[in-house]
């Protein structure tokens, strides 16, 4: 851990697209909870002051990281399952432990974890669709504008997806949070 934070590294993935000595992906096998080493790694984590984020990380990884914590935790590109049933969303229940952690929850903006609606609108849709289950305090934007995965509008389209907000009736102190001051809360309050 000593040379993944001297490098600069504060938010951390326990895994990606396939399970590991740390414990299971959402895209594996078995729904893999934490190894004995995961386990140590996420208590590090947390001593450190890092961030964890559980996006790609099976159900019961977070079930498990949740029973051993007490920092905010992100999933920080995904989408509701109550909103969108597909294996990558969580369920509304878990993302509501998620949320009252202190977490957030970054709403993706691909097909897969939006159900095919990812115009400005249909992504705002998905936000409001968080805030009525988790709360306003617990939602971000998960855009996941990595290369990876094709979405329907990038950065030089934010203002349309803020209009698509305040259609959705966020008020104006709602799209900040969402916007970004809820993620730094989580930022700030961990990066010490």
């Amino acid at each position: 851990m000593d040379k993944i934070e001297s490098a600069g590294h504060r938010v951390i993935g326990l895994q990606h697209f396939f399970d590991n000595e740390l414990s299971g992906s959402l895209h594996g096998e078995s729904n893999l909870g934490l190894t004995a080493f995961g386990r140590s790694v996420v208590a590090e984590i947390e001593t450190r002051g890092m961030v964890l984020d559980l996006a790609h990380s099976s159900p019961q990884v977070a079930v498990d990281v949740l029973a051993i914590t007490s920092m905010p935790i992100i999933v920080s590109h995904t989408g509701l399952h109550g909103h969108c049933p597909t294996k990558r969303n969580f369920t509304d229940e878990l993302m509501g432990e998620i949320a009252a952690s202190g977490g957030v929850l970054g709403m993706g903006y691909w097909a897969e974890v939006a159900c095919g609606n990812i115009s400005p609108f249909g992504i705002a849709r998905k936000i409001k669709a968080g805030v009525d289950a988790v709360g306003v305090d617990h939602v971000s934007l998960g855009s996941d504008f990595d290369g990876s995965v094709e979405t329907a509008f990038d950065t030089s389209e934010l203002p349309a997806l803020t209009h698509a907000l305040r259609e959705a009736e966020l008020t104006d102190a709602d799209i900040r949070k969402v916007m970004g001051e809820n993620m730094i809360r989580v930022l700030r309050s961990r990066l010490k």
